[in-house]
């Protein structure tokens, strides 16, 4: 504390906070999210689970499901590792599932000339319910992009996050509802917030999300953007993390963000 009582300034409580999570590193070891094994927030092996990109397809495809790729199967011990991202508080699992977003979304834009490089990329997050959001006490898909988007920077891509969708309030959570009734609770319920000189032009307005399940979130969230926003000339795309287990897609190949094919 300052002197005179004055409160702790920024850096002092950075460090404070940084000793804290050392010492609780000590007195509790961290563990895997995915699988519990002693050692980083998510193990060399599950990492590799979500460094997998395939196309995204659901059972019964809705139409106007945008292009997607999820990094790996929402399966396994990567369905944990999301759950305690998303809704447990370990909110250090950004960074290494937002990696795994930023392959995902590298392999969307393969599809595009020059694999999006030269163009502005803006990841939009879907955005969650307010309910929702208060209930974790923050916006997680919107910590996801900007992790996705400092990766892809790195890779030499012009990404950014870019939250130009809205959820008005009294929107239900779509959480264990099935495919009929996700889709009418979500149709005509996500309003664009349009910047005030429109998107720059050329932008790759990329969805992102961290799973697809029936699709009915993301194909609402692009009809959305496309009304909007879009020229028209090029489909909304959509990355996501994970996506639940259907059909087997086609399988896109990846070693770093820049380095997809597809593979038909």
């Amino acid at each position: 504390m300052a002197a005179g009582g004055g409160r702790v300034g920024r850096p002092a409580a950075g460090a404070l906070v940084a000793g804290w999570t050392a010492l609780a590193d000590l007195v509790l070891p961290r563990t895997c999210a995915g699988c519990a094994v002693p050692g980083d927030v998510l193990c060399p092996d599950c990492r590799g689970r979500l460094a997998e990109p395939r196309l995204a397809e659901p059972r019964r495809h809705p139409d106007g499901f945008p292009p997607t790729v999820a990094a790996g199967a929402y399966s396994g011990p990567v369905r944990p590792a999301v759950l305690a991202f998303k809704e447990h508080g370990r909110a250090e699992l950004a960074t290494p599932l937002g990696r795994a977003l930023a392959l995902a979304v590298t392999g969307v834009l393969a599809g595009l000339p020059g694999a999006g490089r030269g163009r502005p990329v803006l990841l939009v997050p879907v955005p969650s319910s307010t309910a929702a959001v208060q209930r974790r006490g923050r916006d997680h898909v919107g910590e996801l992009a900007r992790a996705a988007a400092t990766e892809l920077r790195a890779a030499g891509l012009a990404a950014r996050p870019a939250a130009l969708l809205r959820r008005p309030r009294g929107t239900r959570d779509s959480a264990g509802l099935d495919a009929a009734a996700r889709r009418a609770n979500l149709a005509g319920r996500f309003a664009v917030r349009a910047p005030r000189d429109g998107p720059p032009v050329g932008a790759v307005l990329v969805l992102v999300d961290d799973v697809v399940s029936s699709g009915a979130t993301l194909t609402e969230a692009a009809r959305a953007l496309a009304a909007g926003l879009s020229s028209g000339n090029e489909p909304v795309l959509a990355a996501v993390v994970a996506a639940t287990p259907r059909r087997s897609g086609h399988r896109v190949a990846a070693r770093s963000p820049g380095t997809f094919t597809v593979r038909t």
